[in-house]
């Protein structure tokens, strides 16, 4: 089967997908997310909000959508620091959520803000809204293909030779439609569900006013490679080994994402950093102000929080997560990102 279905299979299988049947997040779990790590990336995101909202003229019917809200951290968090900034907005709350055990976790966590669920974003509603999407892209299923001499070749899972285990192996003929120039034996990843994704979003923006906030780990240019992988118990694993029983992700593409956006009509802002995404928004001075009345075995976990969301290391939160956002056309400059741009 192709990559993506094997990938759909695993994470979204409605009895057996690994998001069906799991909460993954948290030090007894798979993987941490920023919002996790501190409250104050969620808080920083609901400054976010409350500037873009007002930057969109204030709508009273304002939807606020997460897609992929985890256990609810970062948009209860994102909720505190937005009835502070903007008073005067009261939004209504839509989650993009596809596994139970996750969604009882947001309900428990997010039972004031009443919000409503949703399986995909279909079903959203058609009026101005703010959509903020951390680390959700990373785990839509991806196409790849390798290059050869007769042209490129669709990446598939199958058995292996004596029918023990799962293996990667490609199409028997080349794909017509893909004519890039790459050397034989390299990776080139499609991340069409991505894509698509982009393009209905940036859609609702342009027609119905609004913007979408995406953070995530990526690159910012396109080029070939093989980002795919797998997580269990915060360690590397073989993404065929376990079906199911990991989570599977691949680095975003945020400047295809851009392109599609931007051909919808929207605009398109950044990527940046997260580190200069975050500090642009004040997590210096919000640090400083939990410090100032925290004990000092919490100052340390402030700024220990602090470095593990904007290291700058090459590996490191700050510098191999990016911010991006797409807007109407009317919302020229969106805070902590640099001037839209066309894709």
């Amino acid at each position: 089967m192709p990559l993506s279905r094997y990938m759909g299979l695993c994470l979204g299988h409605p009895t057996h997908g690994y998001y069906r049947t799991r909460d993954p997040l948290g030090a007894r779990g798979d993987f941490i997310t920023a919002p996790e790590i501190s409250q104050m990336f969620g808080e920083l995101v609901g400054i976010w909000i409350a500037a873009t909202w007002a930057a969109m003229g204030a709508p009273a019917d304002l939807a606020l959508v997460e897609l992929g809200p985890g256990r609810g951290t970062l948009m209860a968090d994102a909720l505190r620091a937005l009835a502070r900034a903007a008073p005067a907005l009261s939004p209504d709350l839509h989650l993009v959520e596809t596994s139970p055990p996750l969604r009882a976790a947001q309900a428990k966590r997010l039972t004031d803000a009443a919000p409503t669920w949703h399986e995909s974003i279909d079903t959203l509603p058609e009026r101005p809204s703010i959509v903020v999407a951390n680390e959700f892209f990373d785990a839509l299923p991806v196409r790849q293909f390798q290059r050869t001499e007769r042209g490129w070749f669709e990446r598939l899972v199958g058995l292996s030779a004596d029918g023990t285990r799962l293996t990667f192996g490609l199409s028997a003929e080349p794909d017509p439609g893909i004519v890039a120039s790459a050397p034989a034996g390299v990776l080139m990843t499609l991340p069409g569900p991505a894509l698509d994704i982009t393009r209905a979003l940036a859609r609702r923006c342009v027609t119905h006013r609004g913007a979408v906030l995406a953070i995530d780990y990526g690159h910012v240019r396109p080029g070939f490679g093989d980002s795919l992988q797998a997580l269990a118990a915060h360690r590397f694993v073989d993404p065929l080994a376990a079906p199911g029983e990991a989570d599977l992700t691949t680095h975003v593409d945020f400047f295809a994402m851009g392109r599609a956006a931007a051909s919808q009509g929207a605009l398109v802002h950044g990527p940046a950093d997260q580190r200069d995404f975050l500090f642009a928004l004040g997590l210096r001075e919000r640090a400083e102000r939990l410090s100032s009345q925290a004990t000092p075995a919490q100052v340390d976990a402030i700024a220990v929080a602090v470095q593990r969301l904007t290291d700058p290391a090459q590996r490191g939160m700050g510098s191999l997560f990016k911010a991006m956002a797409i807007s109407d056309p009317a919302s020229t400059r969106l805070a902590g990102l640099p001037p839209p741009s066309s894709a």
